[in-house]
């Protein structure tokens, strides 16, 4: 028997609820039936609309799709100016105000604190730039993962065509949008990992072979990777090479397959890492001789061990990821900014547009690591970029803790979260900059918040990865974190192994600080986090992290508990609210 969502999204989805989103919002919130409401809920994600969490009826959230992280020139300048326009809630975060965006893991952007009624102008101020919301959310193909300089950096494979004609003919294909659950897709040309294709449903990675004496160039197929539920999965090598003008159709063959066969009755065990679970990789390749026309070859040899993205590799083999100053093919370069936690102000997000007019070609690409580049800089135009104002607040060489972090939405507005992230990781960055001195060599310590463990954040890769629970403290029900350490990908990639459960939130930042300095004092020279983490053992990292409240340290909100209706907002929730953010009268 089909999950009730099944019939949900066989009544109406894709391309046709935005008809219906339209018509909702022409008349309101209050227009859609309240014993409806989770059902369209449910639908809008398609189209990247997500309603916030209870107390925060009425606000929505848009996530936007851009494959590959592209933005061309004046798009983020329209998306900078609907969030100031648009993007203003009834209480300011305490260390963002009001006014801002969110970029994602996925290499996007996402916007909160939206009226439903606003949703059709914001559309059509994004759309008339070429930004869409399309297949953002819900049961579907999300937003495509690639190197997000393709086409610009050093590529084995070129992979930038083969992005777009997935986006083109697989993922704006509507046949193809009710997927048994969300469905990720990465492919990389270059050799640095970075669009992670180990935690993805399907990543194609470039690989080589040589067929009948030549060389030949084309990608390795690797299937059913991801994080979540604690049941986290590598992507399992297909034993399959294909070459670059195959790459399309395999990637279109294991869509159909999942899309036709994939469990639509347990949404606990539906995702495509499960899949590959109960096939196997031999039948699912198998499956895909069948429906491919071209003749199949083994796997050919990867670039795996010159993996440097999140590989917990030394600095000097290669770039992490892209934060800094690069070289581009074409002798100019890219400028990777430090954004902490992925969230930037509408006025910065639109003075980061007008730089990238000023000094490059008007691009700026997304990385997932919640990063921008502004790209195609000429030399001459560097050193006056790099002292520009908005690089010494989110700077190329930030300090080792701003460069390796990442966190999800939190309770802010997540609906499955149990701790807020964003407000806490940026507190807990500033104090540890402040604080905790790491050896010379060491410029990234890469720390992973997701409020729950579906992990959005990906804790699960992190040197030091938090997943937030919650606890008791002082007979007090309080925001807490369980902690691991040594996740990574790359070669091989591994997931963290938890250390401490149910830390309390204000006692994270005296913990962190004693994993790091007995990193500092215990590790061989140039050894990374995770080599020591490897070389030191389970048992003995347990008996150095331990938990402390330290002085300079203010928890945002350690006692909410997601009992209020915003973490930071102790007052009676004005939600739902009309049009113009009044409150509705409950006598209405």
């Amino acid at each position: 028997m089909a999950h009730k969502k099944e019939d949900i999204k066989g009544e109406l989805y894709g391309d046709e609820v935005r008809e219906k989103l339209e018509e909702f919002a022409e008349r309101g919130w209050e227009s859609i039936p309240e014993d409806e409401r989770e059902e369209w809920f449910s639908r809008f994600k398609f189209w990247g609309v997500f309603h916030h969490r209870g107390g925060q009826e009425s606000y929505f959230m848009m996530r936007l799709t851009n494959c590959g992280g592209i933005l061309e020139p004046n798009q983020l300048r329209a998306i900078g100016e609907v969030a100031r326009e648009y993007a203003q809630g009834p209480a300011e975060n305490p260390e963002f105000g009001n006014g801002w965006i969110d970029f994602t893991t996925r290499q996007s952007i996402q916007l909160h604190w939206l009226k439903l009624e606003d949703i059709p102008e914001i559309w059509e101020k994004l759309e008339a730039v070429g930004v869409s919301s399309r297949s953002a959310g819900g049961d579907t193909m999300r937003n495509i993962s690639g190197c997000p300089v393709a086409g610009k950096g050093e590529e084995y494979v070129d992979s930038r065509p083969i992005l777009d004609e997935i986006q083109e003919t697989i993922r704006d294909d509507n046949d193809l949008a009710n997927m048994p659950r969300k469905f990720n897709i990465s492919v990389s040309g270059c050799k640095q990992g970075c669009a992670q294709d180990a935690i993805n449903d399907i990543g194609l990675e470039p690989a080589h072979k040589f067929i009948d004496g030549d060389e030949v160039e084309g990608f390795n197929v690797r299937v059913g990777g991801g994080l979540g539920g604690r049941e986290p999965r590598n992507a399992r090598p297909l034993d399959l090479f294909v070459r670059p003008e195959h790459a399309v159709e395999t990637v279109r063959a294991f869509v159909e397959f999942y899309h036709e066969a994939g469990n639509r009755q347990n949404r606990s065990k539906n995702r495509a890492r499960f899949f590959v679970d109960e096939h196997g990789t031999d039948a699912i390749r198998e499956e895909l001789d069948e429906r491919l026309d071209f003749e199949f070859e083994t796997a050919g040899t990867d670039f795996r061990g010159e993996y440097t993205y999140n590989a917990g590799k030394p600095t000097e083999y290669g770039a992490h990821d892209h934060v800094g100053v690069y070289d581009q093919k074409d002798d100019k370069n890219y400028v990777g900014l430090s954004v902490p936690v992925g969230r930037l102000s509408a006025e910065d997000a639109i003075e980061l547009a007008d730089l990238a007019d000023a000094y490059g070609s008007g691009e700026v690409r997304l990385t997932r690591r919640q990063n921008p580049l502004i790209m195609d800089v000429p030399d001459g135009n560097l050193s006056n970029l790099l002292n520009e104002p908005l690089l010494e607040k989110h700077s190329p060489e930030p300090n080792p803790f701003v460069q390796g972090a990442m966190a999800c939405t939190g309770t802010e507005f997540c609906s499955l979260a149990l701790t807020e992230t964003k407000a806490r990781m940026a507190r807990l960055l500033r104090w540890l900059g402040d604080n905790v001195d790491v050896p010379d060599d060491v410029d990234r310590i890469k720390m992973h918040f997701s409020g729950c463990t579906a992990d959005c954040g990906q804790a699960m890769t992190a040197d030091i990865g938090l997943q937030g629970m919650r606890a008791r403290k002082d007979g007090q029900m309080v925001e807490a974190v369980d902690v691991g350490v040594g996740g990574g990908v790359g070669e091989e990639p591994t997931f963290i192994e938890w250390v401490r459960q149910r830390v309390p939130a204000d006692e994270l930042p005296g913990m962190i600080k004693n994993i790091v300095e007995a990193y500092s004092a215990l590790r061989s020279e140039g050894q990374t986090f995770r080599e020591w983490v490897d070389a030191t053992g389970h048992e003995t990292i347990v008996e150095l992290a331990e938990p402390a409240e330290v002085e300079g340290y203010t928890d945002p909100c350690l006692a909410d508990g997601k009992q209020s209706w915003y973490p930071f907002d102790d007052g009676e929730s004005p939600a739902p609210t009309d049009a113009s953010g009044q409150p509705l009268s409950a006598d209405d």
